[in-house]
C-alpha cells in the first residue's frame, strides 16, 4: 500500500494510525505504517516527554508523528478556573443528579479526577510542541483547523510536515492557503469530532479542491478493501483511529469498555456534543441519551462542556458504570469484533488490499476484452 506520500515519509504502507496510546503508535510504525500519538490528554509536559522517550526506545527508528488540538479561535489571558466559573449551576446539578441516578461513586478525597479536557487551550498545545520538537517527529497534525502560522513555520523549519483535518472542501482549501502539507478528509462516519459529509463523497471533493496536496481519507475505513477504495478516490493514504481501540497494545482501555466496543454494531454510535460541546461521534450510551434528551439542559459550548463533564467521565470510567460507559469511536466499530495485535490488523489490511486490487484488475481485464 505505497503512495508518493508514504515513500516520502519512508513507510511501507500508507496507513496513518492515530491513537492516544504510545504502545499502539509504536506498534503501528513497526508494522510498516505511520503511528501518530494523540497529545490532547497531556496537560503536563513531563508526561508527554516520558511517553515520547518510551516511543523512541520501542519504535525501532521508524517515523512517527504527533496530533495536537489547537482551535481556530484563540483564548488568551483566561485561566482554567475562570473558564470553569462560567459553567451554569443548573448544568452542574444535572451532572450530579445523573451520576446519582446510576449510583456512580465519588472519587476518593484528594484523588485526581483524571484527564481534564484542557488541550483545547492554545497555551497547553504550545507546551506540548515545545516538548515534541525536541524529538524526531516527522508529522504534526491538528484536529481543529489549521495551526497558527508561526507553528506551521516552526514545524517546517524542522522538516516536519503539517497535516490538518477537514470535514468539507471549503475547510480543506483554507488549510491549503495556510500552508498545510497534508489534508485529512474526515468523513461523517469517523470517531470523534466530525462534520456532516460522508467519506465517499468528501474524499474526492477534497482531492480535487487542494490538488496537488496529498489527501488522507478518514472515517469508516477498517479494511484493506476500504483502503483500496480510498486510493481509488484519489487519497494518498488512510487515517485510521477507531480500529486501534481494541488492539492488545491498547492497554489503557478498560475491560468493560473493550467488551462494549467488541459487542457494538455500526449503528451503535451517535454524533453528540455530550463530551466536548462539539459534535463528536461516540458510543451511544445512557449518558449521551441524557444530554441529548429534549428535557435536558442542553450541552454547553466548547470548552465549557468538556470541563463540566471531565470528573464525571473519570468516575464513570474508573468504576466501569456500564450503562454510561462510552468512548469516541466511529461507525467502523461494527468490524471491531475481536482483540488483535496491531501487526495482525496490518496483516489483515494488506491481504484485503491485495484482494481488492486483484478484483478490480480482473474487472478491468474483462472490460478490456469485451
Amino acid at each position: 500500500m505505497q503512495t508518493e506520500l508514504s515513500r516520502k515519509l519512508g513507510v511501507e504502507h500508507a496507513v496513518f494510525g492515530f491513537t492516544p496510546f504510545p504502545a499502539v503508535a509504536a506498534a503501528i510504525s513497526r508494522a510498516g505504517g505511520f503511528g501518530v500519538l494523540g497529545a490532547v490528554r497531556y496537560t503536563a509536559p513531563d508526561d508527554l516527554k516520558r511517553d515520547l522517550d518510551w516511543i523512541e526506545a520501542h519504535i525501532g527508528g521508524r517515523p512517527y508523528g504527533l496530533d495536537v488540538v489547537m482551535p481556530a479561535k484563540k483564548v488568551e489571558g483566561v485561566s482554567e478556573a475562570e473558564v470553569e466559573a462560567m459553567i451554569p449551576e443548573g448544568h452542574r446539578r444535572f451532572v450530579a443528579d445523573t451520576l446519582a441516578k446510576y449510583g456512580v461513586p465519588e472519587l476518593a478525597p484528594g484523588e485526581p479526577s483524571g484527564w481534564r479536557i484542557t488541550g483545547w487551550m492554545e497555551q497547553v498545545a504550545r507546551t506540548q510542541l515545545d516538548v515534541a520538537f525536541d524529538y524526531p517527529i516527522r508529522l504534526l497534525a491538528n484536529a481543529l483547523g489549521s495551526p497558527p502560522a508561526d507553528v506551521v513555520a516552526r514545524a517546517h523549519d524542522r522538516d516536519v510536515l503539517v497535516a490538518a483535518l477537514a470535514g468539507s472542501a471549503r475547510h480543506a482549501r483554507k488549510h491549503q492557503e495556510a500552508g498545510i502539507d497534508i489534508v485529512v478528509a474526515q468523513g461523517y462516519e469517523a470517531g470523534g469530532h466530525t462534520g456532516e459529509i460522508a467519506t465517499m463523497v468528501l474524499t474526492p471533493e477534497v482531492v480535487e479542491a487542494v490538488a496537488p496536496l496529498p489527501v488522507l481519507a478518514a472515517g469508516g475505513i477498517g479494511s484493506g478493501e476500504q483502503a483500496a477504495a480510498a486510493f481509488a478516490l484519489g487519497a494518498q493514504g488512510v487515517w485510521l483511529g477507531s480500529l486501534w481501540l481494541t488492539t492488545t497494545e491498547a492497554d489503557l482501555t478498560s475491560p468493560a469498555l473493550t467488551r462494549k466496543l467488541l459487542a457494538a454494531g455500526s449503528g451503535d454510535t451517535v454524533r453528540s456534543r455530550a463530551l466536548t460541546g462539539k459534535p463528536a461521534r461516540q458510543l451511544r450510551t445512557e449518558w449521551t441519551d441524557a444530554w441529548d434528551a429534549p428535557d435536558g439542559p442542553g450541552t454547553l459550548p466548547m470548552p465549557l462542556q468538556g470541563l463540566l463533564v471531565a470528573e464525571a467521565v473519570s468516575r464513570i470510567q474508573k468504576y466501569e458504570i456500564d450503562p454510561l460507559l462510552g468512548t469516541p469511536v466511529g461507525q467502523i466499530v461494527g468490524r471491531m469484533n475481536s482483540e488483535r495485535a496491531v501487526q495482525d490488523v496490518f496483516d489483515d489490511l494488506t491481504r484485503g488490499f491485495e484482494r481488492a486490487v486483484d478484483r478490480v484488475s480482473r474487472i478491468a481485464g474483462r472490460s478490456g476484452r469485451s
